[in-house]
């Protein structure tokens, strides 16, 4: 090693030891961490060694302002090839670099001592590599973005091993689970949990092998002595539903005709699946130091080592900033909005945010809550407590049933023993489910969004949505159930609606007039508030809201012409979407419906105190978000948020999603373009979307439709088509207005 070299390795250690002191004398005396500002002096000192060639990368050794050191290729002002960049927290990276973003081949080592080597993408752990963790633990296999996905070994700390599939992190597909005891498992997994066929094979050399569900024997399995006596049947840890016969080989002694099957859950129990080391901090987390860029040194910029901007990306007239807050902000921002009206063609006038990028984005007036309560005295007040009591009659009431105040009226469940099985599928609770139906609480009424004069209403909940019916779209529902039924069944992050129960009222009186409805969950329902709404369909005639910008609420449902956003999924995510959406649409294909849309809302995170949308680049010169008391989950939390197993319940594909969404621009002359042009502007949100109203059917109704519109239309902007078309035209449309993260 070089003398000039051991100097700057050196002046790094001194530097690093004085800044840790500094924090920790800090810490002693107010609590918290500060750090001064830095000159553009501090940076031109011998620190930073090297000749730069203009337009050529150089090689670098710079310790940097909070104390981080890299040595390696530079270029523009970014890592770029090979480097090494400590962190004053112990962490370091060895390996390739582009752009400031470690990628390919590197080594990223943990003070802890754990350490994982192998291939990165855009600062994440992404491709094949190893992860070793401090307590001896070692993964190696396929990642998708920091989460183990694809075939992978893990040996656990304890002297388990897993040998097999990983999806997002988690064990998924097929697998082998061998124990610390010589105990085994092979076969299925969900979400890490034995789930589907398999095999688990004893160190005795007693097996089991059958079905299983969330980690259990559930339904036909066989369980076989080495002496080859074995007993089958149908397994289940409810007693009621356990049943099966005991076959003894010829060579065993005795019938053991007193074998109780339940000891066999007692012995898996207790064999525990690892859960593995968690890791403190991902690659992708760690921000490198400030620089100042070359082009403007008076603008410091602070990164991500997977290439994200915290002060914000340069913007024109970014200066104008400094200038916001004398009192004439509003005149400066005008100014700005004018002069990008002049650069996109835009007229001045023109206050459509969906035309105008001068314009921010405001949030909608926020409704306190959907519908009307129905209450006594409103028009379906009885048919409202009919649907709510259902088989609670005759009104005197019954030995299992209270007395109640509504008229006589026959009610009738439609497949009742399918419905109650989807509810459990779907782990719905059945007394939850019974009180946010039937509870005291009223329903609430919305006005229909669409044009089947069916009448929509809410749970006080919100968690169930009830849709009055037609006649026809029971007896597709009913033509279908049987395949709905093993679709959802097959593929748990289904994006199609959930539906709970099919019911029908015939209300008293002389016209005996019947009212069909369905229960279904209801896809927006979250402890976060939904700002936008959108239903997706992919044609353009008539799919545009009526309301202007500044009459939408919260509620407001906006159509494919209202769109002005593109949805950034992250890398997994966005697979497993494309994959689903596939699935659905073969689905709905193979049942000849058509007319069902994609319901997606938002809730964007930050919001500033006059209601814009604060895009996710625009921080204050502080470093922090304009809005902090904002509810905002941060990128680092979010990453976190995807690792941690025990909160997938919260996360699901279309639920509670962390993802952002790019702004779009129509050109006013194209204002029947379904997707408009990109611009850069990126919003974080949590995102929830499905499939709903699948029960259309192709009809001749549907036909003379298509026929009518097709004279006076452009036949491919119309809704009602044939449903391969349809399809089609759905599935290309949803493609383009999501894409994946990078």
């Amino acid at each position: 090693m070089s003398k000039e070299h051991s100097g700057v390795l050196r002046a790094w250690e001194s530097t690093m030891r004085k800044t840790q002191a500094a924090k920790k004398r800090a810490n002693n005396i107010f609590g918290i961490t500060s750090m001064a500002n830095v000159t553009n002096n501090d940076l031109e000192d011998d620190t930073d060694k090297g000749v730069s060639i203009s337009g050529e990368a150089y090689f670098a050794e710079k310790i940097l302002p909070n104390g981080d050191y890299y040595t390696g290729q530079w270029y523009d002002n970014f890592p770029d090839g090979q480097g090494k960049y400590l962190w004053t927290d112990g962490c370091m990276y060895l390996g390739e670099w582009h752009k400031g973003k470690t990628m390919g081949k590197g080594r990223f080592s943990w003070p802890s001592g754990a350490s994982y080597e192998g291939e990165f993408k855009a600062g994440y752990m992404d491709g094949s590599g190893t992860y070793i963790g401090s307590n001896g633990e070692t993964y190696k296999g396929k990642w998708v973005m920091n989460m183990k996905h694809g075939h992978g070994i893990l040996n656990y700390s304890n002297g388990d091993c897993y040998d097999g599939e990983w999806r997002r992190g988690l064990q998924e597909g097929h697998g082998k689970y061998q124990w610390q005891n010589k105990n085994y498992y092979i076969g299925q997994w969900k979400n890490g949990v034995i789930f589907g066929k398999g095999t688990f094979v004893w160190s005795n050399g007693n097996t089991y092998d059958g079905y299983w569900e969330d980690g259990m024997p559930k339904g036909n399995g066989t369980y076989q002595w080495p002496d080859g006596s074995f007993y089958v049947g149908n397994w289940s840890k409810d007693p009621d539903e356990q049943n099966g016969t005991y076959y003894p080989s010829e060579s065993s002694l005795a019938a053991n005709l007193e074998w109780d099957p339940t000891t066999v859950y007692k012995e898996i129990a207790g064999c525990k699946i690892c859960v593995g080391e968690r890791v403190s901090i991902m690659p992708s987390q760690k921000r490198l130091a400030t620089w100042y860029s070359s082009k403007g040194r008076d603008k410091p910029r602070r990164m991500s080592v997977d290439g994200r901007v915290s002060v914000g990306v340069e913007r024109p007239l970014d200066k104008m900033s400094l200038w916001e807050n004398d009192g004439n902000s509003n005149g400066l921002r005008q100014v700005r909005r004018d002069l990008d009206c002049e650069l996109l063609g835009i007229p001045h006038n023109d206050a459509n945010p969906k035309f105008n990028l001068g314009l921010p984005l405001k949030a909608p007036k926020l409704e306190k809550r959907q519908g009307e309560t129905i209450s006594k005295g409103h028009r379906n007040y009885e048919l409202m407590l009919n649907l709510q009591l259902g088989i609670r009659f005759p009104r005197e009431g019954s030995k299992y049933t209270p007395p109640h105040q509504s008229y006589e009226f026959k009610w009738k469940d439609y497949c009742p023993v399918v419905f109650r099985t989807l509810r459990k599928l779907f782990k719905v609770d059945p007394a939850d489910y019974m009180i946010s139906i039937c509870g005291d609480n009223a329903l609430r009424e919305l006005s229909s969004p669409g044009k089947s004069g069916s009448f929509f209403y809410l749970t006080d909940d919100d968690r169930y949505m009830i849709k009055t019916m037609k006649k026809s779209e029971v007896k597709m529902f009913l033509r279908m159930l049987s395949a709905y039924y093993n679709h959802v069944r097959s593929f748990e992050n289904t994006l199609v609606i959930k539906y709970y129960g099919l019911h029908c009222v015939k209300i008293p009186g002389t016209t005996q007039k019947k009212v069909r409805f369905i229960i279904m969950g209801n896809l927006l329902r979250s402890d976060y508030t939904i700002h936008r709404r959108f239903d997706l369909k992919g044609s353009s005639l008539g799919r545009i809201t009526e309301k202007n910008e500044f009459e939408t609420d919260n509620t407001t449902i906006l159509k494919d012409l209202d769109l002005n956003f593109i949805f950034k999924l992250q890398k997994a995510w966005y697979q497993e979407f494309c994959w689903q959406i596939d699935k659905d649409c073969e689905f709905l294909v193979q049942e000849r419906t058509m007319d069902y849309s994609l319901l997606v809302g938002l809730h964007f995170r930050e919001i500033s105190t006059n209601g814009e949308l604060i895009p996710c680049q625009r921080r204050t010169s502080s470093g922090n978000s304009e809005n902090e008391s904002t509810d905002h989950i941060s990128r680092t939390n979010a990453d976190q948020l995807l690792l941690d197993p025990k909160r997938w319940a919260s996360v699901k594909l279309g639920s509670n999603m962390p993802a952002r969404v790019e702004r779009t621009i129509r050109k006013p002359e194209l204002e029947l373009q379904l997707v408009g042009e990109q611009t850069g502007e990126y919003y974080e949100v949590i995102m929830f979307f499905g499939i709903i109203d699948i029960l259309q059917d192709y009809d001749i109704t549907k036909k003379l439709e298509h026929a009518y519109k097709s004279i006076h239309y452009d036949p491919t902007s119309i809704s009602a088509v044939d449903p391969k078309q349809y399809s089609k035209r759905f599935r290309d449309f949803i493609i383009k207005v999501f894409a994946e993260d990078t």
